[in-house]
């Protein structure tokens, strides 16, 4: 029987330490290994992590700052967002510009460019003034939306199902908000220009102009964008659902106007969710009358 003293002395030369063992007599963790423990028994413990060191990419995407160019041009555009710079307003010439920016004619030249590329200034080659500033309207966005619904192949219903859901809601707006002089201005156009418009031809345009000016007039500039860009996209390419000339009849006309004075006198009395009920039934019934007609055409044939 061995003693104890002899027993252990056994048991050391039977354990061969290992060569890959480090000091403390554990093993090292290989590359990017990750161990988590948490310790047992303590309520209180933490898990704790002992990770590989992360390797540092060979490259990484440097921070590109702007363009001279382009920090000008956004600078003048916020002018013109905050009503400094006003339609019709001149920018000074290039040489107070150039100095006052500190860039050459070339950089100065190029931010021009790009307002310019943006509708937000009109350069007039070999004038003595600087460029004028103006506002872009619908037409200058109708142009890509409509590039865009004809890569999509949208159809002309597609549009006017759209103008169905903004318009509606625009009178909404109008009825809960609606001032009497609003109200006279919708009844000039139904009693004045709508019948002037008739008797040339242009009874569509002057319609067309209803429809905006009930938006308009709603004060939601977010719906008056959209809805002039959709009206600019149907009217100036002859899509619209309101027939020219005489082929309009006098009992569909005066259906038309009865159902614009209705709608008026539902704006008149604040009655907001019988207006917009009353204009969306007038859209959709419009919508289908032209079932037959471009509401199935593609947007693309109706640009082209």
């Amino acid at each position: 029987m061995l003693s104890r003293s002899r027993w252990r002395r056994r048991r050391r030369r039977r354990i061969r330490p290992n060569d890959d063992a480090q000091a403390d007599g554990s093993l090292p963790l290989p590359p990017a290994a990750t161990v988590s423990e948490t310790r047992s028994g303590d309520p209180e413990a933490r898990p704790y992590t002992v990770s590989a060191e992360v390797p540092t990419p060979a490259s990484s995407t440097p921070v590109r700052t702007p363009k001279a160019a382009v920090v000008i041009a956004q600078t003048l555009r916020g002018l013109v967002v905050n009503g400094q710079l006003k339609e019709g307003d001149f920018l000074p010439n290039e040489a107070h510009l150039m100095e006052q920016y500190g860039v050459g004619r070339s950089t100065l030249r190029e931010a021009v460019r790009l307002l310019e590329a943006e509708r937000l200034l009109e350069v007039r080659r070999g004038a003595r003034t600087g460029a004028k500033i103006r506002i872009p309207g619908p037409e200058s966005l109708a142009r890509p939306a409509g590039l865009l619904l004809q890569i999509s192949g949208a159809t002309f219903a597609d549009v006017m199902a759209a103008r169905c859901g903004i318009e509606p809601m625009a009178v909404y707006l109008l009825a809960r908000t609606s001032t009497p002089r609003d109200v006279y201005e919708l009844e000039h156009i139904l009693t004045a220009d709508i019948p002037a418009a008739r008797e040339v031809g242009r009874l569509p345009d002057a319609v067309a102009m209803f429809h905006l000016r009930l938006v308009e007039l709603s004060g939601n500039a977010t719906l008056t964008l959209m809805a002039k860009m959709l009206v600019e996209i149907t009217e100036r390419h002859g899509a619209s659902p309101m027939p020219r000339g005489p082929r309009l009849s006098q009992s569909d006309y005066d259906e038309l106007l009865a159902t614009y004075r209705q709608l008026l006198e539902l704006v008149r009395a604040g009655d907001a969710e019988a207006a917009e009920a009353h204009w969306r039934r007038h859209m959709v019934i419009g919508v289908a009358s032209m079932a037959h007609d471009v509401a199935g055409r593609r947007v693309r044939d109706l640009v082209y």
